[in-house]
């Protein structure tokens, strides 16, 4: 028998509100994480079936701790929310680099691919399959259907895969990055990219998986970036790489209120005009 989601989601359960706001740790799921990992967060109203938002934090984030104003505007613009906690304690810009990224290549798909699916024995990362994006996230859906049937978690799932139409992927950093790596082969209602990443191949280019073609249409991507990041540049001809229409890609210039403009995108409240909009434009049509 599997574990139950632990005291919040019985407590969530038995609440009366209509907004529910459960932390569900990894372990509940699936016993194989060590027990010290952060917790998914979940947020959402069992009453209502909106579509699903997934965030996929930054390098060494933590999903219930993410950002307020962004997850606000998010339930907000109609959306439930799901932080999806995965290893992300490591980045492909401290990897994939120097003589590793000399003698492979590929080394940031390699990266991409197994800590998104799990099946890349080529990764210089030690990530267990179980420990991948989409397992986890298909896990979570599915114990969340089991222990709240009525809370409609059943129309986010597609037999062993979440149901992409029904979801806006959406990271910071190194989890803008996932998101883009797994929306090049499933077909997800929007990608929402802040500052995402910038992978390079061996010569300096932007890495190849980038130009790979995207089941994805262009139209349903957007990413953002501010222009005081010492990778504007990069970021801005990775994401014309891959194909991101000009008027989806926002280069941030109002002024720095966080420790480094790398966040701003995610934790400055004076775009939230903007994270609506995105987020207008990602929501899957009926």
């Amino acid at each position: 028998m599997r574990r139950l989601l632990g005291t919040a989601l019985l407590l969530a359960l038995s609440a009366h509100a209509e907004e529910r706001a459960l932390s569900v740790a990894p372990q509940a799921t699936d016993a194989r994480p060590a027990a010290d990992e952060p917790p998914h967060w979940v947020v959402y109203d069992p009453a209502v079936a909106e579509p699903l938002f997934v965030w996929l934090p930054g390098t060494h984030g933590q999903p219930a701790s993410g950002p307020k104003a962004l997850f606000q505007t998010v339930r907000a613009s109609g959306y439930r929310l799901v932080g999806l906690s995965y290893l992300d304690d490591v980045a492909v810009s401290q990897l994939c680099v120097g003589r590793r990224l000399q003698a492979q290549p590929t080394c940031a798909a390699a990266f991409r691919q197994q800590r998104v699916w799990g099946d890349e024995p080529s990764a210089p990362i030690a990530d267990r399959p179980e420990d991948a994006i989409v397992p986890r996230l298909t896990r979570l859906l599915h114990q969340l259907a089991e222990q709240d049937p009525a809370g409609q978690w059943a129309a986010y799932l597609d037999g062993d895969e979440p149901r992409w139409s029904r979801i806006v992927l959406a990271g910071q950093s190194q989890g803008g990055g996932m998101a883009a790596y797994l929306a090049k082969t499933r077909a997800v209602a929007g990608v929402m990219m802040f500052s995402g990443g910038w992978d390079k191949d061996a010569r300096g280019d932007v890495a190849r998986w980038y130009r790979q073609p995207s089941v994805t249409p262009a139209e349903r991507w957007h990413a953002t970036y501010h222009v005081l990041e010492p990778q504007a540049d990069v970021m801005a001809r990775i994401y014309a790489t891959l194909g991101i229409p000009k008027s989806q890609v926002h280069a941030l210039d109002l002024p720095v209120i966080r420790r480094t403009p790398h966040g701003e995108g995610i934790g400055n409240p004076a775009y939230a005009p903007l994270w609506q909009e995105m987020l207008g434009a990602a929501r899957p049509q009926p």
